[in-house]
């Protein structure tokens, strides 16, 4: 069995991270990547997640480059149970855009996109009871680590405005659904897929994929690399990510990220910049119950390898007699 304490602090940063369906006392963020963990950030929690990032788009056949940048602010709240949450998705760009004929400058939401996720499946609920006189046994490979924690996630997208980064018959709104699935290789490696169906309803519907592995280095850093594909009639890319995060205290995350596609009609580079920190207007009442039940589980073991031990006590008393 992996050890879960250990696994949510080397991974506190993925996530496509360890992020389980209840409360941590370790912040859990969808940054510094762009998939969407299975995880909610746990009931009664607020967390915001935000970025500034630094862009250049050129385009080699159509002879046009745009300089700028963007900000990005993420607002997640779980609601209900420790299983679902609201988000708020927003990214917001400025650049300057220089053509043969043209030289102006742009401004718009690229994104807003209010949504809700539910788990529907997590794994980690049903993992086996630690073998406790064998670390092999313990961290022997297991293929019930190919088995995926699985949410479902739908929300729609808002047009805000005359838009100039999308198309122009771009419905004011649309809908946007994905399936999450979240593995967990080990205490390190976290690999997380989002498949996307995205503007459904209007005239060019989007098919994506978000690909994410992040490996926990250390209690405080953790790093990742990313594909993102997505296809339309309007517009179709790949795009590379990498980029690292740390951990400054139990609810603060600081990232930096890189990003770059496979096409030059645009080419896009761009580099990002941010942070995560969370909230808890119940946190005394979470902190508590989650140290309590850290309390239960020592009790637990301790009773175990005592009963263990006296078994093996009587056992060896037998063979003497």
């Amino acid at each position: 069995m992996m050890n879960i304490k250990t696994m949510l602090v080397a991974g506190f940063l993925m996530i496509s991270a360890t992020q389980y369906a209840q409360y941590t006392d370790i912040i859990n963020s969808n940054r510094p990547g762009k998939s969407m963990s299975a995880f909610s950030v746990g009931k009664t929690v607020i967390q915001a997640e935000a970025g500034l990032y630094g862009v250049r788009e050129k385009h080699n056949l159509l002879g046009y480059e745009a300089n700028g940048f963007g900000t990005e602010l993420d607002v997640r709240y779980g609601a209900f149970f420790d299983q679902f949450e609201f988000a708020l998705n927003t990214q917001y760009q400025y650049d300057w855009y220089e053509a043969p004929l043209v030289s102006d400058t742009r401004g718009g939401f690229k994104q807003v996109t209010i949504g809700a996720k539910y788990l529907i499946y997590d794994p980690f609920i049903k993992q086996d009871k630690p073998n406790l006189y064998s670390w092999k046994a313990n961290h022997k490979f297991s293929w019930k680590q190919f088995i995926p924690a699985v949410a479902v996630y739908g929300g729609i997208n808002l047009k805000i405005g005359e838009n100039p980064f999308t198309f122009p018959t771009d419905r004011v709104i649309s809908p946007k659904f994905m399936i999450i699935t979240q593995n967990h290789f080990g205490s390190k490696w976290v690999w997380v897929n989002n498949i996307i169906a995205d503007k459904y309803m209007t005239d060019y519907p989007t098919l994506g994929l978000i690909s994410t592995l992040t490996r926990g280095f250390n209690m405080r850093w953790s790093g990742f690399l990313e594909f993102q594909g997505y296809k339309s009639d309007y517009y179709a890319d790949t795009v590379m990510r990498l980029g690292a995060a740390y951990l400054v205290r139990e609810n603060i995350q600081l990232d930096a990220s890189l990003s770059k596609n496979v096409k030059d009609t645009p080419s896009l580079l761009s580099a990002n910049v941010g942070m995560a920190w969370r909230f808890d207007s119940n946190w005394e009442t979470n902190y508590k119950r989650v140290k309590n039940d850290k309390k239960d589980k020592k009790k637990d073991k301790k009773s175990k390898k005592d009963k263990g031990k006296k078994r093996k006590d009587e056992v060896e008393l037998e063979k003497t007699k």
